[in-house]
């Protein structure tokens, strides 16, 4: 593969509505757009880091910094065959998984369209159609969540995703069982809010038959996930702990989780997600795609990745005029019918980027070239 020109430019995209999570709320979603030009094609990718350091370390700022000052040499330095070398090219730089899987990711999309394959395809999945869930942010009352999960069950959403915290989780959970009863798919989302000195909740969510109950404790920990999983029925899912295939190997050896959330930005890229879905897949623990408010860029690579055969449990990938007014792909990411979306059939991520959208949200861009 030839690599002629990398351009990085960062989008301000504003929401319509504001999503909050344990750990603070989102009005306007800031990311980097990657564009990878090469032997007459473009590969897309966004960065899913945020503009603070709350959900992990990284921010806006230091995956631009990475990219700019480590990654994109490194691209340029050296020869790539497959997508996989970029993975094995970037493995000496520490952490900065965002950042790492924002321009594997566009490598991945434009090995695809060389190819003149989808990128789904590339990556191995066979599905033509996935289902999808929803997240649902904390709102200010109980009340209003229920509204929320009323009109997106009424969707067709697969999959019911309520965000929780001390505080607005018990009441909740068991207000929605109350109003729509026991068979509406539902887990809850704790963002590492809860420590063991929280047992008792956990053990009040037990009762309500509940999916999954995602990263309850610390945003690094495995230990004391191991321990929660034995005094609980409900599975846990972790998502901030794993950033590696050894990460998630060690969390299955170790009992810590039942369920595990893949997001691409997270664990580093496309080539280390197919790696724990198959791991996972070998030990029967089942995986789905989760969310960072993607644009449809980053909603196709999850599209993409879900097609994997592990990838059981709907994933977050909502439709886009959920979120956007105008999304960056053209007519944006849409379900096909309640609680699906297609998967694209076209080379790479089956999207054309909606270039004018583009135009009126970016802050600044910058051109690599070696």
């Amino acid at each position: 593969m030839k690599i002629e020109r990398i351009e990085l430019q960062q989008l301000h995209i504003p929401l319509r509505f504001r999503f909050e999570t344990s750990f603070g709320y989102t009005l306007v979603k800031e990311l980097i757009l990657v564009s990878v030009y090469g032997e007459g094609e473009v590969g897309y990718a966004e960065s899913v880091a945020m503009p603070d350091p709350y959900y992990n370390e990284e921010t806006t700022e230091t995956a631009w910094h990475m990219m700019e000052r480590f990654l994109i040499p490194k691209l340029f330095a050296n020869p790539i065959e497959t997508p996989e070398d970029v993975d094995r090219l970037f493995a000496p730089v520490r952490r900065n998984y965002m950042a790492k899987s924002a321009l594997e990711g566009a490598i991945w999309d434009l090995y695809s369209k060389q190819k003149g394959i989808s990128l789904a395809r590339a990556l191995g999945g066979d599905k033509a159609v996935i289902d999808v869930g929803i997240s649902i942010g904390i709102e200010p009352t109980v009340d209003q969540v229920l509204a929320k999960v009323e009109r997106h069950l009424a969707e067709g959403y697969k999959k019911i995703k309520v965000k929780i915290k001390p505080g607005f989780d018990v009441e909740l959970i068991r207000a929605i069982r109350k109003q729509f009863g026991d068979d509406v798919p539902l887990m809850a989302d704790a963002n590492s809010a809860y420590t063991m000195e929280h047992v008792d909740i956990m053990k009040e969510l037990d009762h309500y038959g509940l999916m999954m109950i995602e990263q309850p404790l610390a945003h690094d920990d495995i230990i004391d996930h191991a321990k929660l999983q034995r005094e609980l029925s409900t599975p846990i899912c972790l998502d901030e702990s794993i950033h590696s295939v050894e990460d998630a190997r060690k969390a299955i050896e170790l009992g810590s989780c039942g369920i595990i959330n893949i997001k691409v930005g997270r664990v580093g890229g496309l080539t280390e997600s197919k790696r724990i879905h198959d791991l996972c897949q070998a030990h029967g623990i089942p995986v789905w795609c989760g969310g960072m408010i993607e644009s449809g860029v980053g909603r196709a690579h999850n599209i993409a990745i879900t097609t994997l055969p592990n990838f059981t449990i709907p994933g977050d990938t909502a439709a886009s005029s959920r979120y956007w007014e105008e999304d960056i792909v053209e007519n944006g990411v849409e379900l096909i019918a309640p609680g699906q979306l297609a998967v694209p059939e076209g080379p790479g991520i089956g999207y054309a980027l909606n270039k004018r959208a583009v135009g009126n949200y970016v802050l600044r861009s910058q051109n690599f070239r070696p």
